[in-house]
């Protein structure tokens, strides 16, 4: 059992390193979008690459943030990252010392 107790807590890591990153991407993101970034700059598009298929769904559920001007997917999608830090890589762990 320890190989699947191993397993699981290296899976529970790479999944906290991956959201984690994620999240810095994120940021990184909504902080450029503040000052209009040149498109074809290779790290803009980048970060608009990676980031895309996160936040666009959240704003085909979010109508209301073209409304105001202000987009909210970015903090939803934060508060989606925490929760799964949290809830996921948590209960990832925990599995995982129950199997040793």
């Amino acid at each position: 059992m320890f190989i699947l107790y191993n397993l699981l807590t290296a899976l529970a890591h790479i999944v906290e390193i991956v959201l984690t990153i994620l999240y810095w991407l994120i940021l990184i993101r909504a902080l450029i979008s503040w000052v209009n970034p040149d498109p074809l700059n290779p790290i803009v598009q980048f970060l608009y690459s990676t980031t895309e298929p996160i936040l666009a769904p959240l704003r085909k559920w979010l109508p209301f943030s073209y409304r105001s001007g202000i987009d909210f997917s970015p903090l939803i999608a934060f508060l989606i990252i925490i929760f799964l830090k949290s809830f996921l890589v948590s209960t990832l762990i925990d599995l995982a010392f129950r199997l040793r």
